[in-house]
């Protein structure tokens, strides 16, 4: 009984020392928040923000573990001739620029008919512009709240 108590407090008296030196601390907890540790396999902050960017659409699948977002076709009710439908990806689980992508497909109703039409690349650039500008204001209002 008194063996694993005196290696405790051995323990104790060496690691106590040790752990002051590391000077640290705001740096280990400013990492932490960049990568946000959760149970989903992928950034936090990136997939709130993909998925309140997406909000409007309807969603065909959600993996967050996988980083995940396919949309069903969104018809615009201003533009009735168009529809588009979305997949993100959410690639790392740091908050960084190339952590998010997006891609897109566009079709245009011809005499009835739904054909394939070109997404303008600004149009896909723009939705990852959105996603990292919402998950950067979410990271902030978690550090600061």
């Amino acid at each position: 009984m008194i063996r694993p108590l005196r290696t405790a407090l051995m323990v104790a008296v060496v690691a106590l020392p040790l752990a002051a030196c590391g000077g640290r601390s705001g740096t280990a907890q400013a990492d932490l928040a960049a990568s946000k540790v959760t149970t989903i396999g992928v950034n936090s902050y990136l997939w709130r923000a993909s998925l309140d960017t997406l909000s409007f659409m309807p969603l065909v699948q959600t993996d967050s573990n996988g980083g995940v977002i396919v949309t069903d076709w969104y018809v615009n009710p201003q533009v009735p001739t168009e529809r588009m439908k979305l997949t993100v990806s959410i690639l790392d689980q740091d908050l960084r620029a190339d952590a998010v992508r997006v891609a897109a497909l566009r079709e245009v109703n011809r005499g009835g008919q739904w054909v394939s039409a070109p997404v303008a690349a600004a149009t896909t650039q723009k939705l990852e512009d959105i996603i990292l500008t919402k998950a950067r204001d979410l990271r902030r209002a978690s550090i600061a709240g």
